[in-house]
């Protein structure tokens, strides 16, 4: 098993998490009308079917994302009300050494590569379920890894030890 000193990379800390439903309305309901997040922003695509609204919890680099997705079409893949809780999203140092690194170490990415994100940071997904050829998955889970700007990376510790 690689010690976190094996790997070019660090995970900082939980940068979102994105809730899924038929409805967003329902869940801003709860979210923003009831436990008080602000939308900073809405994401709509075609190519991930959806349309999210992007809410904050916290503030500055201890912000955390809180997406609430509802599909374009419910009839469509991927179907983002499917599961409720439908990924979190995971600081990470250095994107492309950790997704070089995981393609070395037998993890499963998602298809599509790194890619600009809804909130404008580079991103790519852990797959929720390993295969024969990547057998490490998020286990029923889709992980979200998201390129940590500069001050997230100097606040939450990104320097490397040893």
């Amino acid at each position: 098993m690689a010690t976190q000193q094996d790997k070019p990379f660090r995970i900082l800390g939980l940068q979102q998490i994105a809730i899924g439903g038929p409805d967003k309305h329902k869940l801003r309901t709860l979210w923003v009308d009831t436990l008080g997040l602000t939308v900073t922003g809405n994401f709509v695509s075609e190519r991930e079917n959806v349309d999210e609204d992007i809410c904050a919890l916290g503030e500055g680099v201890h912000k955390v994302e809180v997406d609430l997705m509802q599909p374009i079409d419910p009839d469509k893949k991927p179907a983002v009300h499917a599961t409720p809780l439908n990924h979190v999203g995971l600081w990470v140092d250095d994107l492309p050494k950790a997704v070089e690194w995981m393609n070395a170490n037998g993890v499963r990415l998602a298809p599509g590569g790194i890619r600009p994100g809804a909130a404008g940071y580079d991103i790519c997904f852990i797959h929720p379920k390993g295969n024969d050829q990547f057998p490490i998955g998020g286990e029923g889970v889709l992980i979200e890894l998201v390129q940590a700007p500069p001050e997230v990376i100097a606040a939450l510790g990104g320097g490397r030890q040893g």
